[in-house]
């Protein structure tokens, strides 16, 4: 996955957006002010931290040597996946839109329903 397939893809989500709290350099990608992707879009090998269920973290740590612990994250929530080509971009794109709903999930009721985000699968 390129870079500007990963933003386009970051970005595709309801309430999307994208900022740099951290400088021009990182991109941070939040839905109602929280966020749920980050990346230095301009760095090789390109990476991007995402949030995970803390045992589905480790899971994916053990399984993937791409996958490691958030990097300056909180660890037992945030997975650093390098993009390097050893993951399929589906695998990539399915931790994008978990780390999404998971922020999403946590979000007020309101919040959820003004996003179209279905609220009957809790």
């Amino acid at each position: 996955m390129c870079p500007a397939k990963l933003r386009h893809h970051c970005l595709s989500f309801p309430g999307s957006v994208e900022a740099f709290p951290f400088g021009p350099a990182t991109s941070v990608f939040k839905v109602a002010g929280k966020m749920f992707a980050l990346s230095a879009l301009a760095q090789r090998p390109l990476r991007v931290s995402l949030k995970c269920e803390p045992q589905l973290a480790e899971q994916l740590r053990e399984a993937h040597a791409a996958i490691g612990p958030g990097y300056h994250l909180n660890k037992r929530h945030w997975n650093t996946v390098i993009l390097d080509g050893s993951l399929p971009e589906q695998v990539i794109k399915d931790m994008i839109e978990d780390s999404y709903d998971l922020v999403v999930s946590q979000l007020p009721l309101f919040h959820q329903q003004a996003l179209g985000w279905r609220t009957d699968e809790r």
